[in-house]
């Protein structure tokens, strides 16, 4: 831009009239400097702003220099600019479509001219009359002037012969060119002119794709005698033409390694295959023969995009050829392979492929044919798309429908013939054919299950009732029972099982089944339905179909059919006669339930029906476990409803209070073992009961619950929970057993050769961990070594194996037989030693799952405490929480803890500090009760000054705040509503106001805390405790005022001196505090604080202590307040000793220039009348930095001179070294040499005197510092010196 402007100013006085006009307007020539700027949206501006000036004033002169300036703006040599300028030049065309584009294209030749532009400046003149041709292309004004394309394309055509710059795009801009004008144009002008490129079109990608689309736009000029004699062939796509064609789509994917596209020529290749009825000989012979006999890379993820993007192309037939061919199986051994990690993933851009074919077919047949062949690509039996594939949830209903037959079909009857089974090399080594042929069949009814459950799971996916059911049928029948007879009532009997299902296949199946019945729970409604039953429920129903009937009672429902049938159906795991009772009286409970619901729904009877279902359903998993359970529940439901009759018929209030409590704590009790399950749907489910039965709950049923939480009970052998080793109970909940699974078979699909490294790495970790375990044992243990030496020591002496000093023998006197016994009694000892070494590392492993086991059972505890605290906060029992709570935060606080063990504990904490003490609601019937919480209060605070840690103690204050916050309660209602005439002292009866608190009391006990903070050099107590107590409690805080004043002085150390004046200011600030305090009492406080601060500030010595700095600041603050009230109250005290020793605190600590004690110490001062001095240090400073740094400027040089030369004894050379000295400080800086010569020889003496005198102690100090200095300074030095002397 500089340059164009210098132009303008050389060319000025020739053109008058123009020259004029442009200085003058400054707005004109910013549009220019815009357009060149980096940011999009500026130059977008700019362009608008040029075109609608030049629209406005329409001068002749001003769209000349547009144009120049334009034209030139095309080679800027910044990236961003060149865009903004063609873009720029297109709209202004046209906008102005009176200006000529042959004169504009010329225009851009001459200037841009490649013949007589520098050669540096080659690159950008390229660059230039590309975008000129672009800018002429996107006037939309080409069409009209066919010269100018043909000399666009002309001038495009001489610019693709500079790839290394220019790449592919002077071939793209031909092709978008081709895209626009009409066919008698191309036919007239251009046909002759691309002669030789679209002759040629089969060498590069560019070229072929300027022929495909020129076929496209203008088939009736290219017909295919033309292209006979342009190709040689009347169709491009040809067993001839296939090799070349192929090393273009070679060339096209190296093209785009890096961008992840697919590239249009090979799209429009295979359109044009489908038009010339070509595509089997393209795609067997070009992709599968050409590009995929390539190495994996490019070549074959050009054709991986290639099948993504035909998917919407092709007819069904097509679809089911291309999807079981050679391209899916490369496709499938890329997924397998790519698992690892910093591996390159197609799988991804594979998803949105046929994410967008579903989206946007309707038509079901091509919708399933896809899902079937991506489905049927498996690795040994294994699908390489996930189970949990959500490109399913675009699928027509139709097509679902089928997709979910032909799921059940190849589940049912595996066939493993139809499906594109691949196995990688290190597979087939590993496995014998029968035993992948059963491996094979267990993975792909694994995947088959996961992938059913996963289309109920996605609520995305449009699908009907009956199809949910029928999926939720199908998994519940092969999980629990087999066929012995068809029968027509159960359609799931009439297809039998191809290979029968073997355990581990049950295993996934029930599994699976529990995960859906979690998924049914949290089912919304469908659409259709959901508008239907809006009227009815406004609320937003879960877990049940359109008639209201919840999910697991119509599989209970089935379960009752399939167990009535005995004749066609046999179950897994028969009822015994007991258990088979449990699940009919649970049908009749829920069946009483239901009837009573009819009357009057409510949450409880909903509650207690999902509970009776859900554990019947799990008597199919674990009767023997859940069958006491049944009958506990059973009871306990029929007792309650019991007295919730007896109540209204009899209303004996103090008799059901008596016997209430049996069913309450059994219920607790049932749900505290159903806890222990390893099932999510059965944790909501206990937590939705127990919040229903809250009100009911007792002080027994709430300590049994405390109980298990206990941490001083879990080492007692009346533990809550009942470690096995049995695997089950070590399973992960089950409705993560699907992606659990799922991984699992991924990392066993994941072939590579790194699988046996990775296998002894384990091997080596788990054989350190070993030899770990062992030095431990034998650190800890050394009794049982030691008892292991003396066997040995046994051994060896029966055997008269052990060498003595005496007979100096060896095992060389034993004959064979004596060797053969001493070796077997020596196995047998390490065999024994090693076992018990096993023992020893299983009790120690067994004791680790049973820690993990419990600390999850306790964390599903808490769900329980939540919902009792959220639903009963105004119960008296949640004050029995509190102790418990901090207990546990207590003890997981000292305890190094694992990540589980945190999650425990910050969810105790979170439930005790968020939903217990800072809840709105709380208990406010505590008169019987208040000696109980002043003992509690009490307890509370002598516990929080022993501890150690303050994060705990921070938890116990506030639960003392939360005890204070119970026994004061809510202010009586009438005191709001007293007349306006009284109001203040309404206000003051208000703050007063403390319900059953005993002040006196309360207040002793925070005044020992206070005294402890104050006077403990460790103190796990801390001010903000403080302030919020004084904040909560301004009655409180009243009391404690003169002890917090006492501490200003008489605090331990400087610390709790600052924090008591902290807390002095907090309370003072408070407008509760200054109404208790109103009057005399006030004014007295003032005193008494101003007679403290005055003391404290007359104690401070000559310091620079950070500590007593800190703490004057806090001093100060106060004193500003203080003094700002006094002030302004008017109050009658007495500041003047205050003012004096405050004048006296400048020459007792050093201050700076600013900083938060500076500017607060002037602050207070200012309301003394004593201001901030400030005209003094301004103009001294000033000098003093002059004369600095003029001081070192002299100094410095002969100083570092004088030093260097000081170890020679003759003094001659110091002459010399002033005379170079006293050059270097001119030459170092740009002033008149004479004038600086004359000072630095006047004052060469006093230099040379002080200089040759240095201190020894600065010398010693700065030498070795400054020869790295010198030896970088000596070069630059001496070409000074030498430019001085010239």
């Amino acid at each position: 831009m500089s340059v164009e402007m210098v132009e303008l100013s050389v060319k000025a006085p020739e053109p008058v009239r123009p020259a004029g006009v442009l200085q003058q307007n400054r707005v004109f020539l910013d549009f220019f400097w815009d357009l060149a700027k980096p940011d999009q949206e500026v130059r977008l501006k700019a362009v608008e702003g040029l075109i609608q000036y030049l629209k406005t004033n329409n001068k002749a002169d001003e769209l000349e220099y547009t144009f120049k300036r334009l034209v030139d703006g095309l080679a800027h040599t910044r990236e961003a600019a060149r865009p903004g300028f063609s873009l720029a030049l297109g709209q202004v065309l046209s906008a102005f479509e009176d200006v000529s584009l042959q004169s504009l294209l010329s225009r851009i030749k001459e200037k841009h001219n490649l013949q007589t532009v520098k050669k540096k400046l080659v690159r950008n003149a390229l660059f230039g009359n590309l975008f000129g041709v672009l800018a002429l292309h996107q006037s939309g004004r080409l069409t009209k002037e066919p010269q100018v394309v043909l000399g666009c394309v002309q001038l495009l055509q001489s610019l693709s012969q500079h790839r290394q710059h220019l790449k592919d795009l002077p071939t793209k801009t031909m092709t978008d060119i081709l895209n626009e004008i009409p066919e008698e144009v191309f036919e007239e002008v251009l046909l002759s002119a691309l002669q030789t490129d679209l002759s040629s079109a089969f060498r590069t990608p560019e070229q072929l794709q300027l022929l495909l689309v020129a076929l496209q736009r203008f088939p009736q000029t290219l017909k295919p005698k033309k292209l006979k004699k342009l190709l040689g062939s009347s169709t491009i796509i040809n067993a001839d033409n296939i090799p070349k064609l192929t090393e273009v789509l070679k060339m096209a994917a190296r093209s785009v390694k890096k961008e992840c596209v697919l590239p249009a020529v090979v799209l429009d290749l295979l359109k044009l295959s489908l038009k010339e009825d070509s595509f089997q000989l393209f795609w067997n012979n070009a992709i599968i023969n050409g590009m995929l006999k390539e190495q994996p890379g490019p070549a074959h993820y050009l054709s991986f995009r290639l099948l993504g993007s035909a998917l919407p192309l092709l007819s069904v037939a097509q679809l089911k050829e291309v999807l079981s061919g050679e391209v899916m199986v490369h496709y499938g051994e890329h997924v397998v392979s790519a698992q690892k990690p910093d591996r390159f993933k197609l799988a991804p851009e594979m998803d949105v492929y046929v994410s967008d074919f579903l989206q946007g077919c309707q038509d079901a047949d091509r919708q399933l044919a896809v899902m079937v062949g991506f489905s049927s690509l498996t690795n040994q039996g294994y699908p390489v798309v996930p189970s949990v594939w959500r490109v399913v949830q675009h699928l027509q209903p139709a097509a679902l429908q089928q997709y979910v037959a032909w799921l059940k079909k190849m589940f049912l009857q595996p066939q493993l013939d139809k499906l594109l089974d691949f196995s990688t090399r290190k597979q087939k080594d590993k496995e014998q054919v029968k035993e992948q042929k059963e491996n094979s069949v267990f993975r792909l009814r694994k995947w088959i299950v996961a992938r059913l459950a996963s289309i109920i799971d996605n609520h995305q996916v449009k699908r009907q009732e009956d199809l949910i059911m029928d999926v939720a049928r199908f998994v519940f029948f092969h999980a629990f029972f087999s066929t012995k007879k068809a029968s027509a009532d159960i359609p799931e009997t009439e297809e039998k099982l191809s290979v029968p299902l073997d355990d581990k296949t049950r295993g996934v199946l029930v599994n699976s089944f529990f995960g859906l019945l979690l998924s049914l729970h949290h089912l919304p409604l469908n659409e259709d339905s959901a508008e239907g039953a809006a009227a009815v429920n406004q609320k937003r129903a879960l877990g049940v179909t359109a008639d209201g009937t919840m999910w697991i009672y119509h599989l209970v429902q089935y379960a009752q059919v399939l167990l009535s049938q005995p004749k066609h159906v046999q179950s897994s795991q028969p009822f015994s006669p007991e258990q088979r009772q449990a699940w009919d009286s649970m049908l009749e409970s829920v069946s009483n339930l239901k009837k009573k619901a009819k009357k009057g729904p409510t949450a409880e009877s909903t509650a207690f029906q999902q509970l009776f279902l859900l554990v019947g359903m799990h008597l199919f998993k674990a009767p023997e476990e859940l069958l006491d359970i049944m009958k506990d529940l059973q009871s306990c439901v029929d007792k309650a409803q019991e007295k919730k009759a007896k109540k209204k018929k009899k209303k004996q209030a103090a008799e059901q209070g008596e016997e209430e409590p049996e069913w309450v704590e059994v219920m607790v009790d049932i749900l505290l073992s159903l806890l222990s399950q390893p099932s999510r749907h059965i944790r909501q489910v206990c937590r939705t009961v127990f919040s229903s039965i809250c009100p009911h709950v007792t002080a027994a049923a709430l300590t049994a619950i405390l109980d298990v939480l206990d941490p001083e009970k879990d080492n007692e052998e009346d533990s809550a929970v009942v470690v096995t080793d049995d695997n089950k109970t070590q399973k992960k909940p089950d409705e993560d057993d699907e992606e659990h699974d799922e991984e699992m078979e991924d990392d066993k699909s994941d072939v590579s050769d790194d699988d046996d490294d990775d296998d002894d790495d384990e091997e080596d970790e788990n054989d350190d961990d070993d030899e770990a375990m062992e030095l431990e044992e034998e650190e800890e243990v050394e009794e049982v070594d030691q008892s292991f030496r003396l066997e040995l020591m046994k051994l060896l002496q029966k055997q008269n194996a052990l060498a003595t000093e005496e007979d100096g023998s060896s095992d060389e006197d034993l004959d064979d037989e004596a060797m053969m016994e001493l070796d077997k009694g020596l196995a047998a000892l390490f065999s024994e030693q090693k076992k018990k070494n096993q023992a020893k590392k299983d009790e120690k492993t067994k004791l680790q799952k049973e820690k993990t086991l419990v600390r999850d059972f306790k964390i599903k505890v808490l769900d329980l405490v939540e919902v009792f605290v959220a639903r009963q906060a105004g119960s008296p029992l949640v004050l029995g929480l509190v102790e418990p709570l901090l207990t546990i935060i207590d003890r997981g606080m000292s305890s190094d803890s694992d990540q589980q063990e945190q999650d425990f504990l910050r969810r105790a904490a979170d439930i005790f500090r968020n939903q217990l003490c800072r809840s709105k609601v709380y208990c406010r019937t505590v008169g019987d009760r208040q000696g109980e919480l002043h003992d509690l209060l009490d307890k509370l605070m002598s516990k929080t000054q022993k501890l150690s840690d303050s994060s705990v103690c921070l938890y116990y204050f506030s639960a003392s705040l939360y005890v204070v916050k119970v026994l004061r309660g809510a202010p009586p209602a009438e005191a709001k509503e007293e007349p306006t005439a009284d109001g203040a002292a309404a206000a003051t009866n208000d703050l007063r106001f403390m319900g059953n608190v005993d002040v006196d009391r309360v207040s002793t006990i925070f005044r020992e805390a206070l005294s402890c903070f104050m006077s403990k050099r460790k103190s796990p107590l801390t001010a903000q405790m403080f302030t919020d107590l004084f904040n909560r409690f301004p009655v409180l805080c009243v009391n404690l005022l003169d002890a917090a004043m006492q501490h200003i002085t008489s605090g331990v150390r400087v610390h709790q001196q600052g924090q008591a004046c902290v807390l002095v200011l907090r309370a003072m600030q408070s407008r509760e505090v200054q109404q208790l305090l109103s009057g005399a009492p006030w004014t007295e406080l003032c005193a008494k604080v101003v007679g403290q601060l005055t003391a404290s500030l007359q104690k401070v010595g000559e310091t620079d202590s950070k500590v007593v700095k800190e703490k004057v600041v806090k001093t100060l603050e106060l004193c500003q307040f203080l003094v700002k009230h006094i002030h302004q109250q008017k109050l009658s005290v007495d500041l003047e000793p205050l003012q004096k020793v405050l004048q006296s605190l400048t020459g007792v600590i050093t201050f700076k220039k600013t900083g938060k004690l500076e500017d607060t110490y002037w602050t207070v001062m200012k309301h003394f009348g004593v201001m901030k001095p400030k005209v003094e240090k301004t103009k001294p400073d000033k000098d003093a930095e002059q004369q600095q740094v003029s001081k070192k400027k002299k100094g410095f040089l002969p100083e570092t001179k004088k030093r260097k030369k000081r170890t020679k004894p003759v003094l001659e050379p110091a002459a010399g070294d002033k005379s170079t000295s006293a050059d270097k400080p001119g030459a170092d800086k740009g002033q008149a040499k004479k004038k600086h010569d004359k000072k630095t020889k006047q004052k060469r003496p006093a230099d040379g005197a002080t200089a040759s005198q240095p201190n020894p102690a600065k010398k010693s100090k700065t030498q070795s510092d400054s020869k790295a200095a010198k030896k970088k300074k000596k070069k630059p030095k001496q070409k000074k010196e030498g430019g001085g002397k010239i």
